[in-house]
């Protein structure tokens, strides 16, 4: 079950994993589109379900890291009602710009945003999207003010930029990559520890001084609580050649802007404590509730 609509990445990732498990173990894998409330359709959905280990659900960090900071109650308990079986990418996010914007570099963007405060606008997915988070954390560190505008969908952002609606916005590589070849949008900074070997131009949020503005997102796989142990090692392990696998891990997943990872149960575990923490600490400052 993908709690995001039909074609994005995540879904596209969603089915070729459906796809490779289906020839693997020789029974159909179906994907079941739940897109809804910032995830928490599909969630819900597979909170409820037998824990056989025969529905699954795959998600982003919205579901796991930002949204329980931005509810005060949902109809499941992230930690008490899923068992992490594996992160499979982590992907970055570029802060991307019009063209026509009068600055080429973060340093530049800072400046001109000191000088006119209020006038510069970043779009975003929706009030505690990732690029929002990311957004309020630079306003904060380097102590500017750039208008939020929030869209419905991770679809509309880049668009936004690219017709000049507005002048910025977070987007992940495989999103970025055309209209940036294209010219239609240009590179401020990039996040993560390294710059991105598709970008090696676009230096990181880090190198800049900026480490605090953190800009990623990742993909992984639940089980419902109490699902055998035996059903999460075989996903896992079964996930993990999948992302191992030579041409799949360069074609689909490093070639398009992913950092393959194909952690552990217990390694995802460890992750998405630390990362709800960080989160936490972007949606205090961001101000972000739920819409």
């Amino acid at each position: 079950m993908v709690a995001y609509p039909p074609g994005g990445g995540i879904d596209v990732m969603g089915r070729q994993i459906a796809e490779k498990l289906t020839a693997a173990w020789h029974q159909p894998v179906v994907v079941d589109n739940r897109p809804g409330a910032n995830t928490i359709v599909a969630t819900d959905a597979v909170a409820k379900s037998a824990p056989d280990g025969y529905t699954v659900l795959m998600t982003t960090d919205a579901t796991f890291s930002i949204n329980p900071h931005l509810y005060a109650k949902m109809p499941f308990d992230t930690q008490r009602d899923f068992v992490p079986v594996t992160m499979l990418v982590l992907l970055q996010q570029l802060l991307v710009a019009h063209p026509s914007l009068p600055a080429n570099s973060l340093q530049e963007l800072i400046a001109l945003a000191k000088a006119k405060p209020g006038s510069i606008n970043y779009a975003s997915y929706g009030s505690g999207s990732q690029p929002h988070l990311s957004g309020e954390m630079l306003k904060y560190k380097a102590g500017i003010d750039l208008v939020h505008v929030p869209y419905k969908g991770i679809s509309l952002a880049v668009p936004a930029v690219m017709a000049g609606e507005v002048q910025l916005t977070f987007a992940g590589i495989a999103t970025s990559t055309a209209p940036l070849k294209s010219g239609r949008i240009k590179p401020i900074a990039i996040g993560g520890a390294k710059r991105s070997p598709l970008f090696p131009e676009v230096p990181t949020f880090s190198e800049l001084g900026y480490p605090e503005v953190e800009t990623h997102a990742w993909f992984g796989l639940f089980l419902p609580a109490g699902s055998p142990k035996e059903a999460v090692s075989r996903l896992y392990l079964d996930t993990k050649k999948i992302v191992d696998e030579p041409e799949f891990r360069q074609k689909q997943l490093v070639d398009r802007g992913y950092e393959p990872v194909g952690s552990s149960p217990d390694e995802f575990s460890m992750y998405i404590s630390k990362d709800r923490e960080s989160r936490g600490r972007a949606v205090k400052i961001s101000g972000a509730r739920a819409e």
